[in-house]
């Protein structure tokens, strides 16, 4: 089993010398960074080697490839992790052993940020990118905000940063109630579609933990204005300043006239004016996401236009879409969506830009008890949004395995089964991928686990497979 971190854990005044179990990844790494910034001494391990950890490297950390005890320094003085870490592992156990202060990866957050401006950006999807739409509009109009998001920012190449601004932006997360550790100035909501109700029980607590952390914002809250959970969340706000946003025509700042074809295109509408914009990055769901990040631009005293057009500079992050390469006319992409909300956005973006092409999606179902529950809403998003599907099996993360659960579950689901194939194994997924895909196709890898991966294999196979 995976640990289960206690958010009520004092977090010392001081983190002194600090060690990062799992550095690697672009939350725990855009910590680590902010951490080495502020002048303290940083140590970590992952299970493999990657650009988050060479960065680390260049800036001074002490990074151990593989997880074992002996990585745990003598003279340590405070522990992070995350919640995807597993019991047994050797250094979290010698830090309980040696009565090490242990923290989550949002409580070594929240000692980073305490004290300044913060705008916390939440949502079951959507926040990612959100939050690099704020931090991308706010140094446009001359700002230099700190911030710490969950992918790599594409024009900056980073995924946190320390300014010299009185702003902080971060992407919180409600996966696991953490999102309610920090001192929010300004709340942005994208959405509250439901989510991770194996950490809540019910979608009523999952609801509530929204309705608690707008509710703390000192200054205002953003939310959405379209989602059905954001709705039924507003209605439960006792907030005094509430700013919505969305194509709900009661909405403060309107988003309508959306084109998708290509890059994104739109208006807004806000206090009587109305401002019009074209996104770098494509689909409708961008087109709401950069609404949200106006709204709290405005919200903070900015002027619409400057907002708006700052906005629009933004150019995507990691693992959002991200093309890695082209063999005779057959486009890779990866992209982070593990929800059917998340899938359905992705794919219906790239329907957008592939023109005559099919989309071939790669999807790695991620958690037993997502895949459980959702099998057949994935189903129908990618039966609905892509041309031919592959399936791989299930990525665990912090989950053990439940019997009878594999990404089977998601391809029999499929109501025109010659259209999909559950193929476990990833060379052969990689190698029936490159049989089907032809020139002006796109092939999309989607999800939050390490799918990525197999990315180099698909592209190897497309050139074996153009080269027979």
């Amino acid at each position: 089993m995976t640990i289960k971190p206690d958010l009520s854990t004092p977090i010392p005044a001081d983190l002194g010398a600090v060690h990062f179990v799992g550095i690697g990844g672009s939350g725990m790494s855009g910590i680590a960074r902010l951490v080495l910034g502020a002048g303290h001494r940083v140590t970590g391990s992952d299970v493999r080697d990657s650009d988050n950890i060479a960065a680390l490297r260049d800036l001074g950390a002490t990074v151990a490839i593989g997880h074992a005890a002996e990585n745990l320094p003598a003279d340590v003085d405070t522990v992070v992790v995350t919640g995807a870490l597993w019991q047994d592992n050797p250094e979290y156990q010698l830090a309980l052993e040696r009565g090490i202060p242990v923290l989550h990866r949002s409580q070594a957050l929240a000692s980073v940020i305490a004290g300044q401006r913060l705008v916390s950006v939440a949502g079951a999807h959507g926040k990612t990118t959100s939050t690099g739409m704020i931090i991308t509009g706010l140094l446009a109009l001359g700002e230099d905000p700190s911030f710490v998001n969950g992918g790599v920012i594409e024009e900056l190449g980073v995924s946190s940063a320390s300014g010299s601004g009185e702003l902080f932006v971060v992407e919180a997360d409600e996966s696991d109630g953490s999102f309610l550790l920090y001192d929010t100035s300004v709340a942005l909501i994208t959405n509250v579609d439901p989510d991770h109700l194996d950490h809540y029980g019910s979608l009523e607590a999952f609801e509530q933990a929204f309705v608690d952390f707008a509710d703390r914002a000192r200054e205002f809250v953003v939310i959405s204005s379209d989602d059905a959970g954001a709705q039924r969340v507003a209605g439960r706000l006792s907030h005094e300043r509430v700013i919505t946003f969305g194509e709900a025509t009661d909405a403060t700042v309107r988003v309508h006239s959306i084109e998708t074809e290509g890059p994104v295109a739109f208006a807004v509408s806000y206090e009587g004016a109305e401002h019009r914009a074209r996104l770098r990055v494509p689909g409708h769901h961008n087109a709401i996401n950069a609404a949200g990040a106006f709204a709290v631009l405005v919200g903070l005293g900015f002027d619409p236009a400057a907002s708006l057009e700052g906005i629009a500079r933004f150019a995507g992050t990691g693992r959002r879409f991200e093309l890695h390469g082209t063999v005779e006319g057959v486009s890779v992409f990866d992209d982070y969506a593990h929800h059917p909300t998340e899938v359905a956005a992705a794919l219906s973006a790239a329907r957008t830009v592939v023109g005559d092409g099919r989309i071939i999606a790669v999807h790695q179902p991620h958690l037993y008890s997502r895949t459980r529950l959702f099998a057949k809403e994935f189903a129908e998003v990618l039966e609905q949004y892509a041309d031919e599907t592959v399936v791989l099996d299930v990525y665990g993360a912090r989950e053990d395995p439940e019997p009878g659960v594999t990404g089977a579950l998601v391809s029999e689901r499929f109501e025109q089964p010659e259209h999909v194939a559950f193929i476990a194994d990833w060379q052969e997924a990689a190698d029936h991928t490159a049989r089907i895909a032809r020139p002006g196709d796109f092939v999309i890898t989607l999800g939050c686990g390490d799918v990525y991966r197999i990315v180099p294999q698909i592209l190897g196979s497309l050139e074996r497979e153009r080269r027979a």
